[in-house]
């Protein structure tokens, strides 16, 4: 099982990107996916996540800017980052939750596979 994140960069203050998240080896159709950060001598936060029936959850430093989606026929998942901040660099992951139908978002230990980051910038 691999999780592929990509689609970070460098983009200005007020920029956009969306990140991409492509499994293989599975199908996590039925589990919670999610977005984390981890800035510079910063513990990895939590920024978004979507259960399996398309409930969605954020941050509050993200909410009204990012939004999170997936696509479960191509078994991937999507970061939308609008209006971006210079405090949104960071190193970005996504992860995949394999408990079916888990009836709340679960925890970031819970999470069981995780991608292997990618880099977000944004200048000043």
């Amino acid at each position: 099982v691999q999780l592929q994140a990509f689609g970070g960069g460098l983009v200005q203050a007020g920029g956009s990107l969306r990140l991409s998240c492509a499994a293989s080896g599975r199908a996590f159709s039925s589990g919670y996916m999610g977005w984390f950060r981890q800035a510079p001598g910063k513990e990895r936060e939590f920024v978004a996540g979507i259960s399996w029936s398309t409930n969605t959850y954020y941050a509050d430093s993200v909410k009204g800017r990012f939004t999170i989606s997936r696509d479960d026929a191509k078994n991937t998942v999507y970061l939308q980052m609008n209006s971006l901040k210079p405090e949104d660099t960071a190193i970005y992951y996504c992860a995949a939750d394999t408990y079916r139908w888990r009836p709340v978002l679960p925890a970031q230990g819970e999470y069981d596979y995780w991608g292997q980051g990618t880099q977000v910038t944004v200048s000043s």
